[in-house]
């Protein structure tokens, strides 16, 4: 069973900046891609990044030119550099991987991301 573990939420002033990591149990080369997912308080889960084996990048709309998502393939690690953080991204973030020809599908269990002064 595949194991993927998020850390580094934290509470944060706006306009502060935060690292989150994602540590899987195995080697990331397996999944195809990767992603973060975030839920607000008493909101659905949504979509905030996605980087493929290739390294190929997308983003959500509300984080793009803020968010940088990264994974570093010796530590077996996803990362999500946040900067210019916003209330609104309050949320806990969720880590996501997938392999397309098995149709796997790995989460997290998440970590709590409050922006507030």
């Amino acid at each position: 069973q595949v194991q993927l573990v998020e850390s580094g939420g934290a509470l944060v002033q706006p306009g502060g900046s935060l690292r989150l990591s994602c540590a899987a149990s195995g080697s990331i080369f397996s999944f195809d891609a990767m992603a973060w997912y975030r839920q607000a308080p008493g909101q659905q889960r949504e979509w905030v990044a996605t980087i493929t084996k290739e390294t190929r990048t997308n983003y959500a709309d509300s984080v793009k030119g803020r968010f940088t998502i990264s994974r570093d393939n010796a530590k077996n690690t996803l990362y999500l550099q946040m900067n210019s953080l916003k209330p609104e991204d309050t949320a806990v973030y969720y880590c996501n991987a997938r392999t397309f020809a098995y149709g796997t599908n790995y989460w997290g269990k998440g970590t709590l991301v409050t922006v507030s002064s």
